[in-house]
């Protein structure tokens, strides 16, 4: 199975031996190449839409992993089982909406120990997420496919650390002992742009800071120009931003 570079890159951070849930599978070509290369263990695709599934069975069958790809009809990962995978894949779909669909899963991530997300948009959510639940963002890569930016994202927690919440016994839900979570990051950049690609000095975020430092900085100019209330209160959120792209630009001795 020949994957883009964008589902390339995700496949690429699954660690070997893992159950893992390709959530959005769409037409499970990134479950397949998990197995063609003897990478994943087992795998629940899952998709929303029934479209999409029937493709995914049909290449499944085609490729003769019908006993280790099994698929599901889920709204998110509504249809996954506590203690089912060991890892989450989520690719292409919008951070706000990656979230929902983990926070809505509660007891069911709360079991996962390694996490594999690109998402399309605000980011920088994702990242908050991820350490709110105890993970451990280990390694992040940005890079340009087909002319647009992508991030992809391996976080990792130890679930051995996960304790029974003993107010709430019934629904077997888990907590992280707080001494042992891993540590938030401490500048809001760092959740912006990837702490991770900024020290690493990762040249494909420095493309993108210097883009959006001159279209951020056009538009600034444009909107102070005007007088109305609604544009007053777009340069205040320009200007923030703006000195969020300069910090991150600071890393690269740009400033």
């Amino acid at each position: 199975m020949q994957l883009s570079k964008r589902l390339q890159a995700v496949a690429d951070l699954v660690t070997v031996g893992n159950r893992v849930a390709d959530i959005g599978c769409d037409h499970a070509y990134t479950s397949i190449y998990l197995m063609e290369n003897h990478i994943a263990s087992h795998i629940i695709a899952m998709d929303i839409n029934k479209g999409p599934l029937e493709r995914a069975n049909e290449n499944i069958e085609k490729t003769g992993f019908k006993d280790r790809i099994e698929t599901r009809l889920s709204d998110g990962a509504a249809k996954l089982k506590e203690d089912e995978v060991d890892t989450i894949l989520i690719a292409g779909m919008g951070g706000s909406l990656m979230v929902k669909i983990l926070s809505d899963s509660e007891s069911v991530v709360s079991m996962v120990n390694e996490f594999i997300l690109q998402p399309q948009s605000e980011i920088f959510l994702v990242r908050k997420y991820l350490h709110e639940i105890g993970c451990d963002i280990q390694y992040e890569t940005m890079f340009i496919d087909e002319g647009k930016y992508y991030v992809v994202i391996k976080a990792t927690r130890d679930t051995k650390n996960m304790i029974a919440n003993p107010s709430d016994e019934e629904d077997k839900k888990r907590h992280y002992d707080p001494k042992r979570l891993p540590k938030k990051y401490d500048k809001e950049v760092h959740y912006l742009y990837g702490k991770l690609l900024l020290e690493n000095k990762n040249r494909i975020l420095e493309e993108f800071l210097e883009k959006e430092y001159h279209t951020t900085s056009n538009i600034l100019n444009h909107l102070t120009e005007k007088e109305t209330e609604h544009a007053k209160e777009r340069v205040e959120e320009l200007k923030q931003k703006l000195q969020y792209i300069i910090e991150g630009m600071n890393y690269y001795d740009k400033m």
